[in-house]
């Protein structure tokens, strides 16, 4: 039997060995085929596993539960070392803390030069261009611009201005999975060296057309490390410490999104389970 065919015949040893160690799977809410836009993905622990369900936590939207309605059609991908698998699946449960997957009959295996793509499933990565950011304080103006454009719901014309704080050369990367604090980037061959201009970035996550603007976020780069392929994986911290409110926004952007999704694929929305 070839080693490739074989592996993914033990791909349920490889969920058991992740649930076993306390690791994670990537989840994203599919999207519908006619509207476009990108994925957001998120890590989230592998908590059971039985014959028909995976069950795991509710993703995070900047320390938040963000609750996954029942209904919902997946794109989930599992990792081990070098290896990929990715599957469609259904949200079949969820209590506001956890959510059950349903078992999947089959999973297909990735590429290393396509990483999120097979046959039967595809993760469409979103823009996340980056500046090395020179003033943390001159991000404040263009947060608030921001939030304003997607008050107005403008944002979507290609030749808007669109302010920017006091940043150094441009340098694009993709959003990789976002979580309770941050972001995961990922960086070409080519932009990998962009990141040692600066550990503070300015980031702007491009999600439309479900949002109408794409969305400036100031970040602190925490680890990076190489991929298989030698592209260049960052990990990213949000930074609100000079605009605290702005956090609310970014929050309610991803909630909305999450909405937006799941309307499109007829079920109602989900959103963040808030405390008490």
């Amino acid at each position: 039997m070839p080693a490739s065919r074989s592996r993914t015949l033990r791909w349920k040893d490889s969920l058991q060995k992740i649930r076993d160690r306390g690791g994670a799977i990537e989840i994203s809410v599919d999207l519908p085929a006619a509207e476009g836009g990108s994925h957001l993905i998120w890590r989230v622990r592998v908590l059971e596993i039985t014959p028909d369900r995976i069950l795991v936590e509710q993703p995070m939207a900047l320390g938040r539960d963000l609750s996954i309605r029942s209904g919902l059609e997946m794109v989930c991908g599992i990792t081990v070392g070098q290896n990929r698998w990715m599957f469609r699946t259904q949200s079949v449960a969820t209590d506001g803390r956890t959510l059950a997957l349903a078992m999947p009959e089959r999973v297909d295996r990735c590429q290393r030069r396509d990483f999120f793509r097979v046959g039967t499933a595809s993760l469409a990565l979103a823009p996340a261009d980056c500046w090395p950011l020179l003033d943390p304080m001159s991000a404040v103006s263009a947060e608030v611009a921001g939030q304003a454009m997607v008050a107005e719901g403008g944002g979507c014309d290609a030749e808007a201005p669109i302010l920017l704080p006091e940043v150094g050369p441009k340098f694009k990367a993709r959003l990789v999975n976002i979580g309770g604090g941050g972001a995961g980037i990922i960086l070409g061959r080519e932009d990998a060296s962009a990141i040692d201009r600066a550990r503070l970035l300015w980031v702007r996550l491009d999600l439309t057309p479900q949002l109408s603007a794409p969305i400036g976020i100031a970040a602190r780069v925490a680890h990076t490390h190489l991929d298989s392929c030698q592209n260049l994986y960052a990990g990213l911290a949000f930074e609100f410490a000079h605009h605290p409110s702005y956090r609310q926004f970014v929050v309610d952007q991803i909630c909305r999104y999450v909405e937006l999704v799941s309307a499109g694929q007829g079920v109602c929305g989900g959103g963040i389970r808030r405390a008490g």
